[in-house]
C-alpha cells in the first residue's frame, strides 16, 4: 500500500463522514470497495473466493478509521474468521489525512495459542514493501505448521466438535465413540473442541463464540470436514454451513457413510440408501457445501425455489423406488424364513454393541467367513448360518447389525427387515466387549434399542467376549457381576463352556 493510496482513502472518507474500506487482491486489483457508518463497516460474504483448504483468502483488508482508535475485536474477527491475508487500518487525523496505519496478520498458532500478530503502529509510507514474497513466506509458515500436526487415521482431515449438554454423564464416551467412528470411515482426527453448555444453541449447537473458533481452528490444522458429535437440525446445518467454509457432519451422517462403506448385500445396500435418503430430504434446502461426500450432495444452493422442489422431487421419487425395490428383497428374506421355521429348529441371534465381536463369533461356531474387522459396523449385512451343538442337536445362528447408543431412527426403520431376525430367535446372545471400560453403558444401550423394539422378553445369554485381554480375577469378577459367560471368539477360549450352557438354555429351558 502507498501512501498516495492511504492518503485518498483517508480524504474520502473523511468527507463523507463514513468508515471506507477496499479489498485488495495479491496483484494490488481492487476487488470490492464498501461504504459504511463513521464507527463500522460490514465485509461482504465472500466465502468462493481462493477458498482452498488450509489457505489465505487472497484479498487484505484495508479501511479507514476516523476516530484514531486502532484494530477493534470485530476487526479481528474478520481477519481470522475471513481468512484475510491482512487487516488494515488507516488512522485518520483531525484534517482527512492518513496518520497511522495499524495492521495485523494471522500466525500459527504460538505456544499460548495465539493465532494473530499485532504489528505495530506505523507511518503509511512503511507499508511500501514486497507484499507477494511477505504472503508467500507466512503462507509457508502455516504449510509447515499443518504437515507437522500430529492425525489419528490417514484420511480427510476433520475437526471433532463434541458437545456436552446439561448433566451428560456419557460426554466423555460420547467423544471418544465419535473418534473411534471417524477412524472407521477413514478420517484423520486433527484437532478437537469441546463446549458445555446448559442447552444446544438453537442456531449452532455451539455457542457463536465457539463456532467462530471452530472455523479458526478447521483453517489452521488444514481439515476439510469439520464432525459434530450431535446431530443437527436442518436449520442449524444450514447456519453452520454458511460460516464454516469446511465440510459439516454429524454423528447420523457418520454413521451412515460408514454403513454405506459396508453394505454388501443388495438388500443392505437398499436398506442404507433409504435411511440417507430420508435424512437427506429435510436438509436439503440450501445446501451444496453441506451435502459433502458423507452424504453423496444432490443437486446445490440453486437460483431458488424451483431448483430446490425440483430436488426435494428427486429425493421422493428416488425413496419410493428404493421402498419398492426393499419390498421385494423383504419377501425374498420372509420366504428364506418361513423356510427355516418349517424346519423346526431353534434360532439364536447374535445382538451387541458394534465391534464386540459378534461376526468373529459366528466364524469360530459355524467355521464360516463372513466379513469381520476391528471396526465400528463391520457387518452391516444378516448372515444366517446352521450350527451344532456338541450333543448332535442344530440349530439356525444370525448375525445382525450392531448396535449403539441413540441408533439413528433412519437406520432402525431402514432396517426394519433386518431386525425382524431377531424376532423369530428362541434365544439372544448378547455379545458385550468385557475390555471395553463403557462395558456397562453399553451393555445398557444394547438392551434399551431391544426394549424399543419389544423384543426385551427374549431369553438372553450375555457373552463377556474378549476376556482373554483381562486378567483372571478381573475375567471372573466380570462374570459374576453380569451373570455372563466368558470367552474369546477370536482364539476360542470359553467357546465350549459357553456352547454348553447356551444348549442348556435352548433345549432344557434353563436360564443364565
Amino acid at each position: 500500500m502507498t501512501q498516495e493510496f492511504a492518503r485518498q482513502l483517508a480524504e474520502l472518507s473523511f468527507e463523507c463522514g463514513r468508515q471506507v474500506a477496499v479489498l485488495l487482491g495479491r496483484e494490488g486489483r481492487v476487488e470490492y470497495v464498501m461504504v459504511g457508518d463513521a464507527f463500522s463497516i460490514t465485509l461482504p460474504d465472500f466465502k468462493r473466493v481462493r477458498a482452498g483448504a488450509g489457505r489465505f483468502r487472497g484479498l487484505r483488508c484495508i479501511h479507514t478509521h476516523l476516530r484514531g482508535e486502532r484494530l477493534t475485536q470485530d476487526d479481528l474477527t474478520d481477519l481470522s474468521l475471513l481468512r484475510l491475508d491482512a487487516m488494515v487500518a488507516v488512522l485518520v487525523d483531525d484534517h482527512g489525512l492518513p496518520d497511522k496505519v495499524d495492521y495485523a496478520s494471522l500466525q500459527p498458532p504460538d505456544s499460548e495459542g495465539e493465532t494473530i500478530t499485532r504489528h505495530d503502529l506505523m507511518s503509511p509510507s512503511l507499508l511500501d514493501f514486497d507484499y507477494l514474497e511477505w504472503i508467500d513466506e507466512l503462507e509457508a509458515r502455516f504449510g509447515e505448521a499443518q504437515s507437522g500436526i500430529a492425525v489419528d487415521g490417514k484420511g480427510e482431515r476433520a475437526v471433532l466438535v463434541c458437545v456436552e449438554l446439561g448433566n451428560d454423564t456419557w460426554a466423555d464416551e460420547r467423544c471418544a465413540e465419535m473418534r473411534e467412528l471417524a477412524r472407521t470411515a477413514g478420517l484423520a482426527i486433527v484437532d478437537t473442541i469441546r463446549q458445555r453448555r446448559p442447552r444446544p444453541d438453537p442456531r449452532y449447537l455451539v455457542g457463536p463464540g465457539k463456532i467462530k473458533d471452530v472455523v479458526t481452528r478447521a483453517w489452521q490444522q488444514g481439515a476439510t470436514l469439520v464432525l459434530f458429535d450431535r446431530d443437527l437440525l436442518p436449520g442449524q446445518l444450514r447456519a453452520i454451513t454458511d460460516i464454516v467454509e469446511a465440510r459439516i457432519v454429524d454423528r447420523t451422517q457418520l454413521i451412515l457413510d460408514i454403513f454405506a462403506q459396508n453394505a454388501r448385500t443388495k438388500e443392505a445396500k437398499l436398506q442404507v440408501e433409504l435411511a440417507q435418503q430420508k435424512y437427506r430430504l429435510p436438509r436439503l434446502a440450501g445446501q451444496s457445501e453441506g451435502m459433502s461426500r458423507l452424504m453423496g450432495g444432490i443437486g446445490g444452493r440453486g437460483p431458488g425455489e424451483t431448483k430446490l422442489e425440483v430436488d426435494r422431487r428427486r429425493v421422493r421419487d428416488r425413496i419410493t423406488l428404493l421402498e419398492r425395490n426393499l419390498k421385494d428383497v423383504t419377501r425374498q428374506r420372509e420366504t428364506r424364513r418361513a423356510r427355516r421355521k418349517s424346519e423346526g429348529l431353534p434360532v439364536l441371534s447374535i445382538v451387541g454393541y458394534t465391534n464386540a465381536g459378534k461376526s468373529t463369533l459366528l466364524n469360530r461356531l459355524t467355521k464360516s467367513e463372513v466379513h469381520a474387522a476391528d471396526k465400528l459396523f463391520a457387518t452391516v449385512d444378516t448372515s444366517a448360518r446352521r450350527l451344532r451343538f456338541p450333543r448332535e442337536r442344530d440349530v439356525i445362528i444370525t448375525d445382525t447389525v450392531g448396535f449403539i447408543r441413540d441408533l439413528p431412527t433412519e437406520l432402525v426403520a431402514g432396517f426394519k427387515s433386518t431386525l425382524e431376525e431377531i424376532r423369530d430367535a428362541t434365544v439372544l446372545l448378547h455379545v458385550v466387549d468385557a475390555s471395553s471400560p463403557q462395558l456397562a453403558q453399553q451393555v445398557e444401550a444394547v438392551r434399551g434399542i431391544l426394549a424399543e423394539l419389544e423384543l426385551d422378553s427374549k431369553p438372553e445369554v450375555l457373552i463377556l467376549n474378549k476376556s482373554d485381554r483381562l486378567a483372571p480375577d478381573e475375567r471372573e469378577n466380570l462374570a459374576k457381576r453380569y451373570s455372563g459367560l466368558p470367552i474369546s471368539a477370536l482364539n476360542g477360549e470359553g467357546i465350549e463352556e459357553m456352547l454348553l450352557a447356551v444348549e442348556g438354555v435352548v433345549f432344557e429351558g434353563g436360564e443364565r
